[in-house]
């Protein structure tokens, strides 16, 4: 199978609040859509499957072989099951985390990676501190005493 071209860049973040998913049936078709998601991974990585391989059996400590590799990428395969183990040594080995985003949104989830946690966080700041003001401005409003003391 021939290679696609790397992937220029990480997958862009939907800033859409997702909904988990509910219902009968929401959540067949995963296991393919996970062997679709490793199947772009290795397409959009340069190297090699033995090269991806052997680092995700370094960072794991197990044996994982280019030919598992495969056998995950392929929806066909379906007694070829992913473990959760070797899906995220390569997201990291590949540093496709990005690609977990999709998934992880049928759960309700979205995902930051790296320090986008502190744009995160920085968010959650400013949300305190326009609170933080509406209280300010609702007390002042109220006619808030000066407090006794130094004259």
């Amino acid at each position: 199978m021939a290679k696609a071209r790397a992937h220029p860049g990480q997958l862009g973040f939907d800033f859409e609040a997702p909904a988990p998913a509910s219902g009968v049936a929401a959540l067949a078709g995963l296991e393919r859509r996970i062997s679709q998601t490793v199947g772009t991974i290795l397409a959009s990585d340069p190297r090699s499957r033995k090269v991806i391989a052997a680092e995700m059996s370094e960072i794991l400590d197990e044996d994982v072989s280019w030919q598992m590799l495969d056998a995950y990428a392929s929806p066909a395969r379906s007694d070829h099951k992913v473990p959760m183990s070797r899906f995220w040594a390569l997201l990291l080995v590949t540093s496709r985390q990005d690609l977990l985003d999709p998934l992880t949104r049928e759960l309700g989830a979205g995902v930051l990676i790296g320090r986008e946690v502190q744009t995160a966080r920085l968010g959650q700041i400013d949300a305190m501190m326009e609170e933080l003001k509406k209280e300010r401005r609702r007390i002042k409003g109220d006619g808030a005493p000066v407090i006794r003391g130094n004259k």
